[in-house]
């Protein structure tokens, strides 16, 4: 089977996307550019679709027109592997313009949606003991961008 490919949609900012989300995640690159022509229907030099890999997820973006917007009934979660790097991406993708949400959801200045969580999660939130996940729940529901030592510590309280 074939890789599932996310396909974005941009109005007219599928260039300068690509460029940003490969100047935050590493082991990334832009694979391939496709530019509108004579022909259209974009402006002649805009691009068209790109193909760009986040480490090493392919994605594909289009300047198709503002018919379309991102929602956040669809988000990208990124496991991390301690408070050093969710502080990394949550200060990057929410940098000119974009937006904190709650429990580690925030959207950037695109308005794509992402969710920025530690790898521990769901090992907390699965608990055995359902006061323990209970309170991890209790204390993420409080939270914007996540912190894994308060949910953590919400776990041993009791």
């Amino acid at each position: 089977m074939k890789a599932i490919t996310p396909f974005l949609w941009f109005d007219a900012q599928a260039e300068e996307a690509m460029n940003f989300y490969t100047s935050i995640f590493k082991n990334s690159k832009i694979v391939r550019v496709s530019r509108y022509g004579d022909a259209g229907p974009g402006p002649k030099g805009q691009v068209m679709v790109g193909e760009f890999e986040l480490n090493g997820q392919r994605f594909m973006a289009l300047n198709g027109g503002p018919q379309f917007k991102f929602t956040e009934a669809v988000s990208f979660v990124i496991s991390c592997e301690n408070q050093e790097e969710i502080d990394y991406f949550w200060s990057n993708l929410t940098a000119n313009g974009g937006q904190e949400s709650q429990c580690g959801w925030l959207k950037d200045r695109f308005g794509l949606s992402w969710q920025v969580v530690p790898a521990i999660l769901g090992e907390l939130m699965g608990d055995k003991d359902p006061a323990r996940a209970g309170r991890v729940m209790q204390a993420l529901l409080q939270m914007r961008k996540l912190d894994i030592a308060a949910l953590k510590r919400a776990a041993e309280q009791g």
